[in-house]
């Protein structure tokens, strides 16, 4: 009979104090702890030298995705205050959500500037169907708030929306529909990419907009047992050229972010060759899973007992893992979104 997989394998305790709760100033200027995978020695720099371990001929891929300013908040007639969090776009008025106040089956709740929202609930999610005119990607920039995740914390009687609308979104963002940013597409700055281009490395893009699906926390024992949402994505033709080319001449692919990996990931044939193409991934990457796309892997480091954890541990060993987090929280790096980043080789 074959032993549980145990999700609190996958524990580590983490002073509070190294949650990154504001961006380093200068995106590329972040600490970088470099782990080989074949030596297993951890080395440290900063994330703008990451261009001392791309090789010309090798391929960086991103995830140009952009967030949404996806947070909402309103009143029921009552004066009682609803939180709405869109998770899905199920139609160009209508939503799947996360909601926050007390709501009967169906309610109406007003949110700025008037739109009414109305919310029918289906157990833990809900279907939230808005009344607008206009534009509405426009007014979400106008009446949504960044939905920052809950270990960052804000004072908002000072709150600066623009300021964090910044942060959060990738330099090469492109493409709304991301609840939550692809954090390790953070550190990159247009001179760092230059500079990569330069040494003559391949840029190319895929799109997976980060949903509810890549942080829902794993909450079964066995996490095997763990079901992932589905996300969307693309791959367009250009990237599925790149790819198979640079696979084909012995260079090597760094994905940045583990939505980059998943989405590679998903259309990757047995033989390594990258497809081309749209559609919904629920791929979930854990120890054991052999890795078809990608040689190197650019990330965060990632909340106790989640999926992202579990990927990185699948590509590098969770011992090798937890040993590099220990390191890690031994030199004071920052983790989570807004933290320091590992380069995985």
């Amino acid at each position: 009979m074959k032993a549980a997989m145990k999700t609190d394998l996958f524990n580590y305790h983490l002073p509070s104090s190294l949650i990154a709760q504001h961006p380093e100033e200068k995106r590329d200027n972040c600490k970088l702890l470099i782990y080989n995978r074949k030596t297993k020695q951890i080395t440290h720099g900063i994330f703008k030298d990451i261009t001392d371990y791309i090789s010309p001929g090798d391929l960086l891929i991103l995830n140009d995705t952009k967030v949404i300013p996806a947070r909402l908040f309103g009143k029921k007639k009552t004066g009682g205050r609803v939180e709405i969090f869109l998770v899905e776009k199920i139609a160009p008025n209508i939503y799947k959500a996360l909601t926050r106040g007390k709501l009967k089956q169906k309610t109406t709740v007003t949110l700025k500037n008037g739109i009414q929202a109305h919310i029918n609930k289906e157990g833990e999610k809900s279907i939230v169907s808005l009344d607008y005119k206009g534009d509405f990607d426009e007014i979400l920039d106008e009446i949504g708030e960044v939905p920052l995740p809950p270990y960052i914390k804000r004072n908002y009687q000072v709150y600066n929306k623009m300021k964090d609308m910044s942060y959060y979104q990738t330099i090469f963002a492109k493409k709304k529909g991301a609840i939550a940013a692809p954090t390790a597409g953070l550190h990159f700055t247009h001179n760092l990419l230059s500079r990569i281009r330069e040494k003559g490395v391949n840029i190319a893009y895929i799109t997976l907009h980060v949903g509810i699906g890549t942080f829902k926390p794993v909450k079964e024992e066995d996490f095997e047992k763990h079901k992932m949402d589905p996300e969307y994505f693309e791959i367009g033709e250009e990237t599925e050229k790149l790819f198979n080319e640079t696979k084909k001449r012995g260079g090597k692919v760094f994905a940045c972010g583990t939505t980059t990996v998943r989405a590679l990931e998903s259309n990757t044939t047995e033989e390594g060759f990258l497809k081309s193409g749209k559609g919904f991934t629920n791929l979930f990457i854990y120890p054991g899973y052999k890795f078809k796309a990608i040689d190197a892997l650019i990330t965060n480091f990632h909340l106790p007992k989640s999926t992202l954890l579990l990927l990185v541990s699948a590509f590098a060993g969770r011992e090798e893992i937890l040993h590099c987090y220990e390191e890690a929280i031994k030199k004071k790096y920052k983790f989570y979104s807004f933290g320091d980043a590992m380069l995985i080789l």
